[in-house]
């Protein structure tokens, strides 16, 4: 799973999710993204899994680029725990998403495989995704 190796602060505050992304909004690296609808936050599991489900649709070949990482720390308190004796622990790391956001691109595959892999991606996160692909690479 992806995590920082380091972090000034170990919690965060939960912060709101208000905007499009104008940042990271545009192909930079390869012909195909996967682009975000909606906001939400992205756990380091959910974009292990999709990294998976792409790289197999590809079969190892072309390339493949995360455009998002983890690094917002969601706290927990332990089950049946009295309100107050502070904040939790970090259980596990989030990427925050915002609508317009490009979270994979990857390039090297024919239009139909990018098409497929960016179908079985939108199943595994929780927000709704949409392919772009660039000017002339179909």
């Amino acid at each position: 799973m992806l995590s920082p190796k380091k972090v000034k602060y170990r919690k965060k505050q939960k912060g709101r999710r208000r905007g499009k992304a104008y940042r990271g909004s545009s192909l930079s690296f390869g012909d195909y993204g996967i682009l975000a609808l909606e906001a939400g936050w992205i756990t380091s599991r959910q974009i292990e899994a999709a990294r998976v489900v792409i790289t197999r649709q590809m079969k190892r070949a072309g390339k493949l680029w995360l455009r998002i990482f983890p690094d917002k720390p969601i706290t927990k308190k332990p089950a049946e725990t009295r309100m107050g004796k502070g904040k939790g622990v970090p259980e596990y790391w989030v990427a925050v998403v915002k609508p317009g956001r490009i979270l994979f691109e990857f390039e090297g595959v024919d239009v139909s495989i990018a098409r497929r892999a960016a179908r079985l991606v939108n199943y595994k996160l929780p927000v709704k995704t949409r392919i772009v692909i660039r000017e002339g690479a179909e």
